[in-house]
């Protein structure tokens, strides 16, 4: 490969495009074709609304480009930054640094994303229309600029990410920053409308043109010599970010890649003297203490659980702030998912020892209750304290032990029945917060627990609407229930499919010809479940079942529930409706594929 990239920069940069759409090319099969149909098709809807922005609203068009930016921002840190192309795979080239981060960045351009945000910065050219034919050459040239800016700042983000995250502290601080930022997509709106009665107008608009994504419309708007000026500058910035990214990545080659903390020097702390479950929590402590993947995954929920909240205080709602802690038990085990997956083929140290799954089972459960029950706990009682809102505490002190429980037993049931295969810790890359897992598969995963976990605490809130103290002891009961239930099924099935697990984790999921996935599905069909499974969520619990059970409470806070602002006539067919729709989205991605397989099989025969 040397001689390929020796020739010239030029070749350069064309080989790694080269390697980047291979890359993708061959990975578009199964249910990565349809979510990159999906995505794809997502992107223009937006780039076309933000062009429909500069047309319209103008006056909106420096936010709608800052939330561009925020994309490329938080994206590597919500995703722990993945990176197509590894600098550690080009560190043996006979080229400078600065030569390779040029090929990297013409590399990274090489996608569906920075086309797609192409698109949207021609809405610059099109806002500069009002100003001239002067205004539309000088938005054409700003959204060159601000798309290799947006660009180069995602990956030095992705650089610092993988060089400087070597400790727990800077893995929980990234996780905090993916946290609040996925807090910021559900409820940013609170403090956006707690400042909308203040006159913010006049410094928003100039922190916005501040930000890189605001240059462009700076320049657009400014007299010609200061809109050159700008774009010179622009120009400059993205020559030292560069010079940024080469040195951190020339750095990052020849430091040591290691995807955890490494033990403390001098005699080992030896495990205490016992056996069986409490052995394997004892080990598993020490993995959550010391993989930094762990450690950041931990952070976002515990983050997101704080901060959710938090920005619904900003205008006075405090009804969530009793919640936190149950939030974060429920985004903690999401979170956790994939225990097995995480480990790599370290499963074979279990499976050599004979009746060691239900230790190993029962172990993992116990570790996890340790990490988040005694955090959780806390959050719920002080939340409660704080908020003031007394009707709360048969929610709190109900639903409790019953999502503990229930986290418990989901997330290692998940754990031997949807593992996904990740890279063994000790061989991850150069970024130690990249797990090597497929992360459309680990998303699916995380989505899926986020809607069985609540669903474990159901009897509970039954019990407590009957009768508000009911709900303890019945939380109580689900909750013991459900860890020895669930477990007790993960062990027997770890007992009986151990090797199938190991060499999945080995070897990745064997072609199944007879399994119909995602992609098998017509065009419109493929679609139409990609985006229900995406979005099916939204009218059944949080615009369905939550504005119902407030109603039932006789809560009077409306906040963000559609139905609750409209008259009282029609609150419960809104209601109603918003179930039946999540409902039937669900449905109609669960059965359209098995009613096309069975037309297609029968077809066959």
């Amino acid at each position: 490969m040397a001689h390929l990239l020796t020739p010239g920069p030029a070749a350069s940069a064309q080989h790694m495009i080269r390697m980047r759409l291979a890359l993708m090319r061959n990975s578009l099969r199964g249910d990565n074709a349809a979510n990159l149909y999906i995505g794809v098709s997502t992107g223009l809807i937006l780039a076309f609304g933000t062009i429909a922005v500069a047309v319209l609203w103008p006056a909106y068009l420096p936010l709608t480009l800052a939330a561009w930016l925020s994309g490329w921002v938080f994206g590597p840190i919500v995703i722990g930054g993945s990176e197509a192309l590894r600098p550690e795979y080009f560190s043996m080239l006979p080229a400078k640094p600065g030569r390779i981060a040029v090929a990297l960045l013409a590399g990274a351009f090489a996608g569906p994303a920075p086309a797609v945000n192409l698109i949207a910065l021609l809405s610059l050219p099109v806002y500069g229309w009002r100003f001239g034919p002067a205004g539309v050459l000088i938005g054409l040239a700003a959204a060159v600029t601000t798309l290799i800016t947006m660009v180069m700042i995602s990956r030095v983000i992705v650089a610092l990410i993988g060089l400087f995250v070597r400790s727990r502290a800077t893995a929980a601080a990234v996780g905090s920053g993916a946290g609040t930022a996925i807090a910021l997509c559900s409820n940013g709106w609170a403090p956006v409308a707690a400042l909308g009665g203040t006159d913010t107008t006049a410094w928003s608009q100039v922190v916005l043109r501040v930000l890189p994504s605001g240059w462009g419309v700076a320049a657009v708007e400014a007299p010609w010599p200061l809109a050159l000026a700008i774009l010179v500058a622009g120009t400059g910035v993205i020559v030292l970010l560069l010079a940024v990214w080469a040195g951190l990545l020339s750095r990052r080659v020849v430091s040591a890649a290691r995807g955890g903390v490494p033990p403390r020097r001098g005699t080992p702390r030896p495990f205490p003297i016992t056996s069986g479950a409490r052995i394997a929590a004892a080990k598993e402590l020490r993995a959550w203490w010391r993989d930094l993947v762990r450690i950041q995954l931990l952070a976002t929920a515990f983050s997101f659980a704080l901060v959710f909240p938090l920005l619904l205080v900003t205008i006075d709602v405090w009804i969530m702030v009793p919640f936190t802690g149950l939030v974060a038990i429920v985004m903690a085990a999401a979170s956790s998912a994939n225990l097995y997956g995480s480990d790599g083929t370290a499963l074979w140290l279990t499976l050599m020892t004979p009746g060691a799954e239900r230790a190993d089972v029962r172990g993992r459960q116990l570790a996890w209750l340790l990490v988040v029950g005694p955090a959780a706990v806390v959050l719920s009682l002080a939340g409660t304290l704080v908020s003031g809102e007394a009707w709360a505490w048969p929610w709190v002190l109900g639903l409790l032990p019953a999502l503990l429980g229930g986290g418990a037993g989901i997330i290692v049931l998940l754990a031997v029945t949807s593992l996904v295969p990740g890279t063994d810790p000790h061989k991850r890359g150069g970024n130690p917060l990249s797990t090597g897992a497929d992360e459309t598969a680990e998303t699916s995963l995380a989505w899926l627990v986020l809607v069985a976990v609540p669903a474990t605490a159901l009897p509970a809130a039954g019990a407590i609407l009957l009768h508000p103290w009911a709900g303890i002891a019945t939380g109580v009961l689900t909750g013991a229930l459900s860890a020895w239930g669930l477990g007790k099924i993960a062990y027997r099935r770890l007992e009986n499919h151990g090797i199938d697990l190991l060499n999945l984790m080995k070897h990745g999921p064997a072609p199944q010809a007879d399994k119909p996935t995602t992609a098998d599905l017509p065009i419109q069909h493929r679609i139409g479940v990609t985006i229900s499974y995406a979005i099916a969520w939204l009218p059944l619990f949080p615009q369905g079942i939550a504005p119902m059970v407030m109603k039932i409470l006789g809560i009077e806070d409306r906040v963000w529930f559609l139905a609750l602002h409209l008259p009282p006539i029609w609150q419960w067919p809104t209601i109603i409706f918003m179930i039946a729709l999540g409902l039937l989205m669900y449905g109609y991605a669960i059965l359209i594929p098995i009613r096309l397989s069975s037309s297609s099989s029968v077809t066959t025969s």
